[in-house]
């Protein structure tokens, strides 16, 4: 019985290690699971409850509640907005440009948000077809254009064209050169005719853009994000820039200018970027101007980015995406 008594103690201390590695990948999973965020309005709409039985406390940062309770005022202020353009019969043509990852999509969802349906679209088109890759270049985005007291945004546009083509090969140097020239007249024409149209470009840092690749692959709920040519953008970092610099300055026009956000923290790109719509537009109620302050390191002019740029171009400088 003694000889047996050494083999019960080794088989239980191997449980004991085995039971010990067990908790260790319990507790590190559980941890893994409490690494969720909430969903956005929650830590807003809940900060005044009060303690019960049933409510668990959560812990959110500060800049978090003052993130929630800016944008809860600053989407009211778009209700108003909406309101105005559908009784004046305004017509708002909104063109949402950036690369890969930059948060175009998360700011229009928040300008979206809770506005009228029936009032507002949202356009993010697919690749071309064969029909429409024989078509006139801007036909397919011509339809999509507001009618009287609609506001339409597009989740990336004509400007493809500008950037994301030629770099990829998707149309040769004579379509690109041809569409640089030709799309100052076609937005010229939608501005005479009536048409207010905002550009906005989403400037993301290169290791910003990295980290939310990765975040993308790791995500469930952001698998649908993940493109193939996600990683081709990291790789084709440079190409992408000189792209850049070629569109604002054949794009960049008084009557049509570009504003450029710098997006590496996606909620001050989201609040700048609607205060900058709101302060376009004299709707009644609107509140004050001081409420509506544009951080300049966030919201830069497009011949402010140009000049930069140039500035920068041959430089040891990495440039903003």
């Amino acid at each position: 019985m003694s000889k047996g008594k050494p083999s019960n103690k080794k088989s239980d201390s191997g449980k004991s290690a085995q039971n010990k590695k067990r908790d260790r990948d319990q507790n590190k999973h559980k941890g893994e699971k409490l690494k969720k965020k909430l969903i956005e309005h929650t830590a807003f709409k809940n900060k005044d409850k009060k303690k019960t039985r049933g409510r668990q406390a959560v812990w959110v940062k500060k800049f978090t509640l003052r993130y929630e309770e800016e944008l809860h005022k600053l989407q009211v202020e778009l209700l108003k907005m909406q309101k105005h353009v559908k009784k004046k019969g305004m017509r708002l043509l909104l063109l949402f440009e950036g690369r890969d990852a930059a948060g175009k999509g998360g700011t229009i969802k928040r300008i979206i948000e809770h506005l009228n349906p029936r009032g507002t679209r949202v356009v993010a088109l697919q690749a071309p077809d064969d029909t429409e890759r024989s078509q006139w270049y801007f036909q397919r985005y011509i339809q999509h254009m507001p009618s009287a007291g609609e506001i339409v945004l597009f989740d990336r546009s004509w400007y493809n064209r500008a950037m994301v083509e030629p770099v990829m090969g998707f149309c040769t140097d004579e379509q690109n050169k041809r569409f640089l020239k030709d799309v100052p007249l076609l937005e010229e024409m939608l501005v005479k005719d009536g048409v207010m149209l905002f550009k906005f470009f989403f400037s993301v840092s290169k290791d910003e853009q990295l980290r939310r690749f990765n975040s993308r692959e790791t995500d469930l709920l952001k698998q649908y994000k993940i493109s193939p040519v996600d990683r081709m953008a990291q790789e084709m970092w440079d190409d992408y820039t000189v792209r850049k610099f070629q569109m604002l300055n054949e794009t960049n026009r008084t009557l049509t200018p570009w504003t450029i956000i710098r997006s590496d923290n996606k909620k001050l790109a989201r609040l700048n970027c609607i205060k900058f719509i709101l302060s376009q537009i004299d709707y009644k109620d609107r509140i004050s101007k001081k409420e509506l302050k544009i951080d300049p390191d966030i919201l830069i002019s497009g011949i402010d980015e140009i000049r930069f740029m140039e500035e920068n171009l041959l430089s040891q400088c990495e440039l903003p995406g």
